[in-house]
């Protein structure tokens, strides 16, 4: 192998071993990450805990509309999984910020609720957010991909509902189809899009400006 080719090979060696150290840092948590983070969880487990009681009031004017429909609203208690993500852009920070909800809900008050659903649902609402953001490495971050992420969870925590919480009714009865129809509907709505517009409120007021969700924030305003 002559020089030139051994210098050319090193070069490369070495660029690729940048770009894969770039790559692997922004994946990487800061504290400031995990301070926000958690900021985040205590703000969203005062919603959890304030829809909690608001449920009650509005689910039955709901139901009698038509049985099932009250899983429209259901993704108040899950949007934080996507707008984790959306702030944050680590690996876990769903999780990690539905968690330290959950936790803050349970100080709060739960609502009636055990602390075993409401942990459970917190971790498993938390994956199904991360998944769409997971498959792009954590690169891409719009519209599309959030809305991904909220119809995913509300997937999850509408067949967890009818396998745990709604065992009288089968999944293809009509008050089930009607569950997971208004259970997407709502996951699309208020976990997807709600949580995509949340994100854009906040990145403008310049709250995220050490963050790289707060710089595109400003480019795309």
């Amino acid at each position: 192998m002559s020089i030139s080719a051994k210098i050319k090979k090193s070069s490369s060696s070495s660029s690729s071993a940048v770009h894969s150290s770039v790559g692997a840092a922004h994946l990487r948590w800061r504290p400031v990450d995990i301070a926000v983070g958690a900021a985040l969880g205590v703000a969203c487990g005062l919603v959890f805990w304030g829809f909690n009681y608001a449920y009650v009031f509005i689910s039955p004017f709901l139901r009698a509309i038509l049985p099932g429909a009250t899983s429209i609203v259901h993704a108040f208690w899950y949007f934080s999984g996507p707008l984790a993500v959306l702030i944050l852009r680590k690996p876990g920070a769903a999780i990690y910020v539905n968690l330290v909800g959950s936790m803050a809900e349970m100080i709060f008050g739960s609502g009636g609720f055990s602390f075993s659903f409401v942990f459970i649902s917190a971790a498993l609402q938390g994956i199904c957010s991360e998944l769409p953001f997971a498959v792009t490495r954590y690169r891409v971050f719009n519209p599309a991909i959030t809305i991904a992420a909220g119809a995913l969870t509300a997937i999850e925590y509408g067949l967890y509902l009818l396998f745990f919480q709604f065992q009288g009714v089968a999944f293809f009865s009509p008050r089930g189809i009607t569950h997971m129809i208004c259970e997407i509907l709502g996951g699309v709505l208020f976990a997807g899009i709600m949580s995509w517009a949340l994100y854009r409120a906040i990145a403008r007021t310049g709250a995220l400006e050490r963050f790289a969700s707060g710089r595109q924030g400003a480019e795309e305003a």
